[in-house]
């Protein structure tokens, strides 16, 4: 298995929604679709993807507001997990990030999903001491 790690392309938009959907990213009140062509090739924003041969095994959203970066939407498929994937997409988006001179970079994990916790601490992130804080501006 040879993968690469691309921006994702207009025509990636169904297999990355897909994935998202296989890995359980989505939630009722987020369009991934409408997402996904948000983010894309933006100036502040790109999806990147994991590719072997012609399939798309893993992506990640990443962005950033000038102060700090995001990433969002980390997934690998179930069948290519534990192989080097998530940690090569999370290394990807840093450099995207670092290219554009952003000096840190956030992520949110939900509280019950030890297990990507874990992932994360392996590969240098830590806990922050914040209050996540939100207000609906728009009713879906």
């Amino acid at each position: 298995m040879t993968i690469s790690i691309r921006s994702a392309a207009v025509a990636d938009e169904a297999a990355v929604v897909a994935l998202w959907r296989a890995c359980d990213l989505t939630a009722p009140y987020n369009d991934p679709a409408s997402d996904f062509r948000f983010a894309r090739g933006g100036p502040a924003s790109d999806i990147l993807v994991a590719v072997d041969a012609n399939d798309i095994v893993g992506s990640i959203m990443v962005g950033h507001d000038g102060h700090r970066g995001w990433l969002y939407y980390v997934a690998v498929a179930p069948r290519h997990r534990k192989k080097g994937i998530g940690r090569a997409l999370v290394k990807a988006a840093e450099e995207w990030l670092s290219d554009r001179a952003v000096p840190k970079v956030h992520l949110m994990v939900r509280e019950t999903n030890a297990q990507v916790v874990e992932f994360y601490a392996k590969i240098g992130y830590d806990p922050m001491p914040r209050v996540n804080m939100q207000k609906w501006l728009k009713q879906s």
